[in-house]
C-alpha cells in the first residue's frame, strides 16, 4: 500500500552550445603560457563532443525518417493487397449472385412450361397436399408410448 515513486523521463544530454565570443583565442602551443594548454584543451574536447552529438542527431533523424519511409511503403503494399484481395471477394460473391439468377430464372423458365400441365393435373396436387398433411400429422402423434 506504499507508494512508489516512478522516475520521470530523463532528458536527452545535449552539450553546451558554443560561446557567442571567445575571447582569449588561443592554440595548443605557440605562445601560451604552461597553464593555457589545459584551458584550451577542454575547449577542443567539448567542440568535438559537441560535433560527435550533431553527427549523431543527424544519423538518428536520418534512421527515423527512413524507417517512416519504410512504413509508408509496406502500409501501401498492404492497402494494395487487401484491395486486390477485396476486388477477388466481389468478383466471387458477383459470380455467386448471378449463378443464383440464372438458377431462379432456370426455375422459373421450366416452370411456366410446366403450369400449362399443371392445370390439368391439379387433383394430383390437390392428393399430394392431403399425403402431405397425413404426414405431419403423423409425426406430432407419438411413434411409441411410455410407461407401458
Amino acid at each position: 500500500e506504499k507508494t512508489v515513486p516512478i522516475p520521470e523521463k530523463l532528458n536527452e544530454w545535449a552539450p553546451r552550445p558554443p560561446p557567442e565570443f571567445v575571447r582569449d583565442v588561443m592554440g595548443s602551443s605557440a605562445g601560451a603560457g604552461s597553464g593555457e594548454f589545459h584551458v584550451y584543451r577542454h575547449l577542443r574536447r567539448r567542440e568535438y563532443q559537441r560535433q560527435d552529438f550533431m553527427d549523431a542527431m543527424a544519423e538518428k533523424q536520418r534512421l527515423d525518417e527512413e524507417f517512416q519511409k519504410k512504413l509508408e511503403r509496406n502500409k501501401m503494399i498492404a492497402e494494395e493487397q487487401t484491395a486486390k484481395r477485396r476486388r477477388k471477394r466481389q468478383k466471387l460473391k458477383e459470380k455467386k449472385l448471378q449463378a443464383k439468377k440464372n438458377k431462379l430464372e432456370q426455375k422459373k423458365q421450366e416452370k411456366e412450361p410446366d403450369q400449362s400441365e399443371e392445370r390439368g393435373s391439379s387433383e394430383d396436387d390437390e392428393e399430394d397436399s392431403k399425403e402431405e398433411e397425413e404426414k405431419e400429422d403423423d409425426a406430432e402423434e407419438p411413434s411409441f408410448v411410455m410407461g407401458r
